[in-house]
Parts: C-alpha cells; sequence; structure tokens
C-alpha cells in the first residue's frame, strides 16, 4: 500500500482542514440518555474514531428540537444545557489530529408522537406509510421557528468545540422533505418552484453564516433523488448544490432515499468492487457543477476503490459509516499497509436500540 496516497493529503472545508481524506458519515449511535445528553459511552466511541485517525468525524443527527426528535437514545442540542456534554466530545477529539462536525436535523414527518410529544411536522399533509403518520402542514410561523432552532443549534454546536456543522438535507428529514415535490405540495412562498422549496435551507444558511465567526464550517448532506416517482430527481440536486456553493457552503456530501421509498442510504449485503460506490455517480456529477469539495459514499469497502473514485476527480473525501462500526481504527490499518479492504459484510446488524456495535464481532 501506497504510504503516499492521495487519501492521505489534507484538504480544507472552509476555514477548517482536514487532516486525509476519510470522513465518518454521520450515525445514530443510540448511545445518548433517554433526554438526549452525552454519555461516557459516547465519548468513548468518538475517542476511538479520533485515535484511528478519521480525518472529519461527523456524530449522529442530534435533533435541533423536541419536535425534530427521530430516534430513541438521540443526540440533543436543542437547548443550552447540552453544550457541556457536547464539549466532552470536542475535546477527546481534539486530542488528536481529527475534526468533528455536529449534524443537525429535524425529523419531519419521520417520527413518531410519541418521541416528539407532538403531531410531526412537514412541509405539506402527506401520509407516512413507514412510521403510519398523518403529519401536520407546518404553518409560515412554525417554518420560521425551525429557522431559528437550527441556527441557535449551530450556535451551541460551536460553543461546544465543533469545527463546523452538517445540516441533514436527506433521507426525508424535515429539510430534505422541503425540497423534494413529493413532499412539498405547498403554494406559497415555502413551495412551488425549486427556489421556494430550497428556502428554508438557504433562509438557515443565511443566519448561520451571520454567527458563525471565521473559524467555522458550514456543511449540507444532500439528496440526490429519493428514490420516489415523484420525488426529488438528480436534475434538481445538481441546481440545489449549485445554488448552496452561492450562498457560501463549504463542502456536500451526496447521499439518496427515503424510508417510504424503501431504499434509505445504508444498502445491505456486500457488493463487488465495481458496485461499491453506489451514490458515487451521483455525487460526481453534482461535483461536476460546483467548485467546493463534494464527499462521497456508498458501500464503499476497498482502499484502492476509494483512491480511484479521487484520483479520477469524481469527489474530493470518502465517507464511510458501518466499516467505522466494525473496526474504528481502519483509517490507521490503511495508513500502515496492514489491510487492503474493511472486513464489514453490511449486514446491518450493527444498528440497535443497545448502541451500535459490530454483530459478527460479537458472534465471532
Amino acid at each position: 500500500m501506497k504510504a503516499k496516497s492521495i487519501l492521505f493529503t489534507p484538504i480544507k472545508l472552509g476555514p477548517i482542514e482536514i487532516p486525509n481524506r476519510f470522513v465518518r458519515s454521520a450515525t445514530h449511535d443510540f448511545l445518548a440518555e433517554k433526554d438526549g445528553s452525552v454519555t461516557d459511552k459516547q465519548v468513548l466511541l468518538f475517542t476511538h474514531l479520533a485515535k484511528g485517525e478519521v480525518g472529519l468525524i461527523i456524530t449522529g443527527h442530534a435533533y435541533v428540537s423536541l419536535q425534530g426528535k427521530a430516534s430513541p437514545y438521540q443526540i440533543a442540542v436543542d437547548e443550552d444545557k447540552s453544550i457541556e456534554g457536547l464539549q466532552n466530545i470536542t475535546e477527546a477529539v481534539h486530542a488528536y489530529p481529527s475534526r468533528i462536525f455536529l449534524q443537525l436535523s429535524h425529523a419531519g414527518r419521520q417520527t413518531k408522537p410519541k418521541l416528539c410529544q407532538c403531531t410531526p411536522q412537514s412541509p405539506s399533509a402527506v401520509y407516512e406509510p413507514i412510521y403510519k403518520v398523518m403529519p401536520k402542514e407546518m404553518t409560515s410561523q412554525e417554518i420560521h421557528q425551525v429557522i431559528e432552532d437550527f441556527v441557535s443549534a449551530s450556535r451551541r454546536a460551536k460553543q461546544a468545540g465543533f469545527d463546523g456543522v452538517q445540516l441533514h438535507v436527506a433521507h426525508g428529514y424535515l429539510l430534505s422533505s422541503f425540497i423534494s415535490p413529493y413532499t412539498n405540495r405547498r403554494q406559497d412562498e415555502w413551495g412551488g418552484t425549486l427556489a421556494n422549496r430550497l428556502r428554508i435551507v438557504v433562509e438557515i444558511i443565511r443566519a448561520i453564516k451571520r454567527i458563525r465567526g471565521q473559524d467555522f464550517a458550514l456543511t449540507v448532506k444532500l439528496n440526490s433523488t429519493d428514490f420516489l416517482p415523484q420525488g426529488l430527481k438528480l436534475e434538481e440536486s445538481v441546481k440545489i448544490a449549485a445554488e448552496l456553493e452561492r450562498e457560501g457552503i463549504d463542502g456536500i456530501e451526496v447521499s439518496g432515499g427515503t424510508a417510504e421509498a424503501g431504499q434509505g442510504s445504508i444498502w445491505k449485503g456486500l457488493r463487488s468492487e465495481d458496485q461499491e460506490g453506489y451514490f458515487i455517480q451521483s455525487a460526481a456529477r453534482i461535483k461536476s457543477a460546483i467548485s467546493i469539495p463534494v464527499i462521497g459514499l456508498g458501500g464503499i469497502r476497498s482502499f484502492s476503490i476509494m483512491e480511484k473514485f479521487i484520483q479520477e476527480g469524481q469527489v474530493d473525501l470518502i465517507s464511510m459509516s458501518r466499516p467505522f462500526i466494525r473496526a474504528p481504527y481502519l483509517v490507521k490499518k490503511f495508513r500502515e499497509g496492514k489491510i487492503k479492504k474493511s472486513e464489514c459484510i453490511s449486514c446491518n446488524k450493527c444498528f440497535n436500540l443497545r448502541g451500535i456495535s459490530c454483530a459478527e464481532l460479537k458472534r465471532g
């Protein structure tokens, strides 16, 4: 294995330099307390990832308001009391060269009333068959409140010592559902045209930029497609990415899918090398239209394939989730030439309410 591979060269996301091209994609870890506060287990999880030389670590989705809570044991950033616990994570990570971003999210219609203690919110009242939820159409006042919630959450992330934030505009969550014509059927200033559907995201970005300072990155995780007949398509996602770049974001991670489509971002089953990177083509199409760094993902396991994607200019960084659940020291092992491919078999048994962990390792 090459000691000077492009995968081990630094790159900047806005003002933040990432020491290598490896990204731990946002992964819900089921390790927070019931009230969303940080636990020692979470701190240890992120410590191992940083010690394992992951260049950029993105936390699991943190809910910006209780109405936006998506899952049990999800991390919270909805109140100032969250800051102290979150700071424990950043201090642990910053003992190493790794950088860490907090992913900010609102579940929208992809939650349960018992979790969010509300009637789930959506740009339009479109039934969600997986969660069996009929959401309420948000008022303009409620939309402005969500914008404020994201901005306040970004301020807390900065105070807690994060190097940046990632806005979750993917996988059918609230911001994703605003940009999708399937879930956004409004006829006011928040719906209809692409510019109107993107308005909530643009307003969040503009407001965060006013408070973020000079040493704080602002990135977006973007759906390339919803995998729904009337949903978001790649052609519109390319236009969205270009508009987000004009608004001043520092990088885009390209994903796809929704719960309702039955095809999210975590595809089950191991793929051959020529099938790794199932969202890379979409990411490459978006990269061709913008100049800011693009993060690619999609069942990538082989070092040579990761290297190829970057050398060919299809993406700038490689993002993985499940391989780091199995082996948080994966990047270090790659650098030392100990392995050439992740041992993750994409069984998806690592996601459980007791906290993420590799079921195959336990069984072995």
